[in-house]
């Protein structure tokens, strides 16, 4: 299985990090081995002094596809769960300034926490409209809504179509609302579709 992420998803969350609004999704990708499944704990890198939690929900793709058009692509995923983005910042800006791939500050061992379970999406009465939140300690640090995307799931789906072939199976992170921040030790962080509680890791 694959995971592939879209970055630069909405609008504030660019503006916050001071980068250009794309014209077309900006597509990157972890390895298997940063997938972290049943809530179990993230251990924080030695060579980051500035881990990020970005919130996102998650695709997962149903059956093989290429050159999907959009009005086919809501056939080829079918359920929604909830990720976490780790990003380690301070790497990621250092490799950038230099104008080299940024893979190694995203695809760390255990960068993709992801839900225990995932919603299919007839549970959801419109896709358009989808809240989601992260909780830090109890407090809410990020709010988005799927309804706020730059480009939403079918065109997600489309665009990335053109270039990989999608299999059942892979998992397809769709982007981050703003109020990203550094994670800490100790840290407890939950994530929520809705009200409902989807995803509670520890930091450590």
């Amino acid at each position: 299985m694959k995971i592939l992420c879209i970055g630069r998803n909405y609008a504030e969350h660019i503006a916050e990090l001071q980068n250009e609004t794309p014209a077309a999704p900006v597509i990157f990708a972890k390895p298997d081995t940063a997938l972290l499944q049943r809530n179990q704990p993230f251990f924080m890198p030695d060579f980051s002094q500035d881990i990020h939690h970005e919130i996102e929900l998650v695709l997962r793709v149903c059956k093989n596809g290429k050159n999907i058009d959009e009005q086919f692509a809501p056939t080829y995923f079918d359920a929604i769960g909830l990720g976490i983005d780790f990003t380690a910042r301070d790497l990621q800006s250092q490799l950038k300034s230099k104008g080299l791939p940024w893979e190694l500050a995203k695809g760390f061992d255990g960068s993709a926490p992801i839900s225990q379970t995932f919603k299919p999406v007839t549970d959801f009465a419109d896709l358009g409209n989808i809240d989601f939140r992260l909780e830090v300690n109890g407090q809410v640090r990020q709010q988005g809504n799927s309804g706020l995307m730059l480009h939403d799931f079918n065109k997600i789906i489309s665009y990335i179509s053109r270039f990989i072939t999608l299999k059942m199976g892979d998992l397809i992170f769709t982007g981050t609302p703003s109020g990203v921040g550094p994670v800490h030790i100790g840290d407890q962080l939950t994530g929520f579709i809705g009200d409902e509680k989807m995803l509670e890791l520890a930091v450590k």
